[in-house]
């Protein structure tokens, strides 16, 4: 039965219930992809950022010693009050909070020197348009950054991935390739700069837990783990828990100035 749940509705739903863990996660607050997401903003001192889909505020919380001012966006209320509480715990005084969704941003055109999202994208009802509002709202030679989990290399492996994705989150979208994210971000007017790959182990446990997955579908994600070829457990490296190992990319990218 339809009861016409939206999809942004999914995603503050089943995030907002969740933003207190995000906060806490430990593949969230560190990470050499954090950190490689954060240096881009080196030397950056007078930058306006805006951290889109913002999450648990970590890119955040990281960039805003190093510019002016950091713009927190995202559709989740709550997870924009757990932001906002704990920047001022934290003592950081330029991060404000906006809520809305990423295909479309109150911000004027070319208001940010540096655009910024990580685990955020493959949320998004529509990719595409998301790219074009980074790329709209980023001045002419400003910087995007996009952290992501990357589609695996192969049809068998992408497919088994992306259910795994949605038995654990239903408002999951899609994980995009390499070849994806960049022929998307040349649609938008942005030029790939350079990509850096990264492998990320997900401990089981509190992956499920952190999305509050219910045990139908936690049961479902370990039957489909042990009965995958021993190719598709051999490219995750699916240990005897569940636990396993993904890619992910950071792309950065530059607007063109004319």
């Amino acid at each position: 039965m339809v009861d016409g749940k939206s999809h942004e509705a999914l995603v503050g739903g089943q995030f907002g219930s969740s933003a207190e863990a995000y906060l806490k996660s430990a593949v969230h607050a560190q990470g050499a992809d954090l950190e490689a997401i954060v240096n881009l903003a080196a030397g950056m001192s007078e930058a306006r950022v805006l951290d889109l889909g913002c999450g648990g505020g970590h890119v955040s919380f990281n960039v805003a010693p190093h510019v002016r001012e950091v713009v927190a966006y995202d559709l989740s209320r709550q997870m924009l009050e757990v932001v906002a509480r704990s920047a001022a715990k934290r003592g950081i005084y330029n991060i404000t909070t906006r809520e809305g969704v990423a295909e479309k941003t109150p911000f004027e055109d070319e208001s940010f020197d540096m655009v910024l999202s990580r685990f955020s994208a493959h949320h998004w009802r529509d990719f595409d348009a998301g790219l074009r509002e980074a790329s709209r709202v980023l001045r002419p030679g400003g910087v995007a950054g996009f952290a992501d989990t990357v589609a695996p290399p192969s049809p068998l492996l992408d497919t088994y991935f992306q259910t795994l994705e949605m038995l654990r989150d239903h408002s999951h979208v899609r994980d995009y390739s390499r070849a994806e994210w960049e022929a998307a971000m040349a649609r938008a007017g942005l030029s790939p700069v350079s990509v850096t790959y990264f492998r990320i182990r997900l401990d089981f446990a509190s992956w499920v837990e952190r999305m509050k997955t219910p045990k139908v579908f936690v049961d479902a994600i370990r039957a489909l783990q042990a009965s995958v070829s021993e190719s598709v457990t051999r490219y995750f490296e699916t240990e005897g828990d569940g636990s396993f190992s993904i890619d992910v990319c950071l792309f950065k990218a530059v607007k063109a100035r004319f």
